[in-house]
């Protein structure tokens, strides 16, 4: 179910700068980076986004309009009213820092290790940011644009793993 307008209503009210849009019933909003904690905490305590449905980045990079380099989208759900919301945060390097949500949503643990892995987003206040799905002597980002299809040469400094003998 979409979104209800006073949801939207009220953290207009409550937060500067918030942008709205919708596509296809989903009404999405982007929230400035400094208020972005406050404004998914605020979703989450008084408008009852109880359950964070995922987590993800885009890369702007070689799209036309564009003005923003990454896109950190939060799904969220109130899982009491079906509403359903996408809260963006918009990036540029050299500063890819946005604050944890960990201490909001457990589960967003492993989704911003994710992202960091994936994209280079720093999660500041997380509690474990380290590499889940690449080695860790691994040193780029392979889902950001400008990563070569064919990568860097990093796979022959891994170290060779061999199974133990059965």
């Amino acid at each position: 179910m979409p979104v209800t307008q006073p949801t939207v209503d009220s953290l207009r009210d409550r937060f500067d700068n918030i942008v709205e849009s919708e596509f296809r019933g989903q009404t999405r909003v982007v929230v400035p980076r400094g208020s972005a904690f406050e404004a998914i905490a605020f979703l989450k305590e008084e408008r009852g986004f109880d359950l964070l449905v995922d987590l993800t980045c885009i890369d702007y990079l070689n799209y036309r309009d564009a003005e923003d380099r990454f896109g950190l989208a939060y799904l969220l759900a109130n899982t009491s009213t079906d509403e359903r919301l996408t809260v963006r945060v918009m990036l540029n390097e050299p500063d890819l820092t946005v604050v944890s949500i960990v201490p909001l949503y457990e589960g967003a643990n492993w989704m911003e290790r994710e992202a960091w892995d994936m994209f280079g987003i720093v999660f500041d206040g997380h509690p474990d940011l380290r590499r889940i799905l690449m080695p860790e002597e691994f040193s780029a980002h392979p889902l950001r644009k400008d990563y070569p299809l064919q990568g860097r040469g990093e796979r022959h400094n891994f170290p060779v793993l061999t199974r133990g003998e059965a």
